[in-house]
C-alpha cells in the first residue's frame, strides 16, 4: 500500500528530509504565502519556503491541533511559540491525482505573528 500524499507531508515534517519535500511537490506547485501578495509559482519557489517555513516553525513546540480532509486536500491547524509570541495557523493543501503537492496555502495569526513569521522567514529565505 502505497502512502497518500498527506502522509508523506507529515513524514517531511517529522524527518525535514528536504529531499522527501522535493519528489512531494508538483512541478507546477503554488504556494501562496500570508505576507506575500502574489502567489509563488513552480516547485523551485515552493519548495524554498517550504523549506525554509520549516525550519522557522517546525521547531520542537510546533504542532497540528486539527486536521480537515476532502477528496483533493486537507487543512491542517498548527500552533506554535516563537520568541514567546504563539502563532496559530491553518495549511491548506491540495494534492494531485498522484498524491503531490499542487497548492500550499498558509493563513496565520495574530497580527504580531505575521509580522515576527515575515522577518523570521526573510532572514532564512536570504540564507
Amino acid at each position: 500500500m502505497s502512502m497518500t500524499g498527506l502522509e508523506k507531508w507529515y513524514g517531511y515534517m517529522k524527518s525535514h528530509d528536504d529531499a522527501a519535500l522535493w519528489d512531494l511537490l508538483d512541478p507546477d506547485a503554488v504556494f501562496e504565502s500570508p505576507v506575500v501578495h502574489t502567489p509563488q509559482r513552480g516547485r523551485d519557489i515552493t519548495f524554498k519556503y517550504l523549506s525554509s517555513a520549516g525550519k522557522v516553525l517546525g521547531g520542537a513546540g510546533f504542532v497540528y491541533t486539527g486536521e480537515w480532509r476532502s477528496d483533493a486536500g486537507a487543512v491542517l491547524e498548527f500552533e506554535t511559540e516563537i520568541d514567546g509570541i504563539k502563532l496559530n495557523g491553518v495549511d491548506i493543501i491540495r494534492f494531485g491525482d498522484d498524491g503531490r503537492i499542487t497548492h500550499f496555502k498558509v493563513m496565520v495569526r495574530p497580527l504580531k505573528a505575521i509580522n515576527l513569521l515575515h522577518r523570521l522567514m526573510g532572514e532564512q529565505l536570504a540564507k
